[in-house]
């Protein structure tokens, strides 16, 4: 019977089930890029939008800490139905939800779902990557959530004519949900069968005084908070470009994204030549360092090339950071708390994307300047840098 030592490829039936499911899952969130103007289109209040906008991500990471110790390995499968069935109820019935009260409801239940999904999908794929592999790993598991942005956004605004409003886009994108589900109905007895072979104290939900020991851990708690100085400035340029880069000709701001997001995937797809063989720590320094270059010099770009340019080398930075980041917290967590940990990271996103657009949003609303916001979370990426002189390689340890 398999342990959790013994050879296994990367590209497993488990795996491949796992990140099919999160492909499906992030689709229905890349298409609401638009609806910060959809809630002017049906008359909510200015002064409404931003709130409703962020009740989602502020939703997720409220209950993300709750639900941790909750969803263990031997109930995941079934919180991931659950988290899949609310989901298409939510998009349903954006529909019908028209007013304030009514839509902070659905944004509530659209966070809850969301965050239910992924945590549950998160701490099975961990127990489905290889130590030896784990950047590849995670590199191309991270795939599923980067592609329905690349994808969706442009497809959305070729079919909105034929669905007659955003309102039916979202109930229209329900039925992504149900490639997922038959995934899940197809493999839940060969996901099952393959956690059933794994050492119960791997499957089991870790107990309170494991969480707090695993916290007291120097480079878990030092990787946790890079994870947020990370999002808080990878947030600031998804957020704010726009406000800066609205003014220079062309689909410069557009062009930006799309030469970024390119970069990104080209090291998404390369990742299994040589991510892990890289020696990770100092890599994650590096490509840390180019994006605290980069993201300061966003407020430079005076040109359509420039931001382009610029696009190239976040998209480098990024691509090689975020992979790099989370295999090192892979490697440095025990194995029975490698998904509690991953969810930990994923905390640190919602917190960086609730905190942002609101600290931001607030910045700007006081006269403070676009290019000044960009230097700040530039600042914040060089302070994460500090933490990382916390992470050290383990004694023994000889692997990159």
């Amino acid at each position: 019977m398999p342990d959790e030592t013994s050879p296994r490829p990367l590209l497993s039936l488990e795996f491949s089930l796992l990140a099919g499911i999160s492909f499906f899952a992030f689709c229905n969130l890349a298409v609401f890029y638009g609806f910060h103007a959809y809630l002017g289109q049906i008359g909510i209040a200015p002064e409404w939008r931003g709130f409703l906008l962020g009740l989602e991500p502020f939703t997720a990471f409220v209950l993300r800490l709750v639900l941790i110790p909750l969803i263990g390995v031997g109930n995941a499968t079934r919180v991931l139905l659950a988290g899949l069935l609310l989901l298409v109820l939510v998009l349903v019935s954006y529909r019908w939800a028209l007013t304030v009260p009514s839509l902070a409801l659905l944004r509530i239940l659209h966070g809850a779902a969301f965050v239910v999904l992924v945590s549950a999908c998160i701490n099975l794929v961990v127990r489905f990557i290889p130590e030896d592999r784990s950047a590849q790993g995670f590199s191309l598991f991270s795939l599923t959530t980067l592609l329905p942005y690349a994808i969706m956004p442009p497809l959305a605004e070729r079919l909105l004519p034929w669905f007659g409003g955003a309102a039916n886009l979202y109930a229209g994108v329900a039925l992504l949900a149900i490639p997922a589900l038959l995934l899940l109905v197809w493999g839940g007895p060969r996901l099952e069968a393959a956690l059933a072979g794994l050492d119960q104290g791997l499957t089991r939900r870790p107990s309170r005084a494991e969480l707090v020991a695993d916290l007291r851990e120097p480079a878990v708690r030092a990787l946790l908070a890079f994870n947020l100085c990370f999002y808080l400035s990878y947030s600031a340029v998804f957020y704010f470009l726009k406000d800066f880069g609205g003014h220079l000709e062309g689909h410069a701001v557009g062009d930006f994204f799309l030469f970024s997001t390119a970069m990104i995937l080209v090291l998404r797809l390369a990742s299994g030549l040589f991510l892990d063989r890289l020696p990770k720590l100092p890599f994650l320094i590096l490509a840390t360092v180019v994006l605290v270059v980069t993201v300061p010099s966003l407020a430079l770009a005076t040109s359509e090339a420039g931001l382009e340019a610029l696009g190239l080398f976040y998209g480098l930075g990024v691509g090689l950071a975020l992979p790099l980041l989370n295999a090192l917290l892979f490697q440095r967590s025990p194995p029975a708390l490698r998904g509690v940990n991953t969810n930990l990271s994923l905390f640190m996103m919602d917190a960086g994307f609730f905190l942002t657009p609101w600290l931001g949003g607030l910045f700007l609303a006081g006269g403070g300047a676009v290019g000044n916001l960009f230097v700040a979370n530039a600042a914040i990426l060089a302070l994460g840098l500090g933490f990382l002189t916390a992470v050290r390689k383990p004694t023994g340890e000889s692997s990159p």
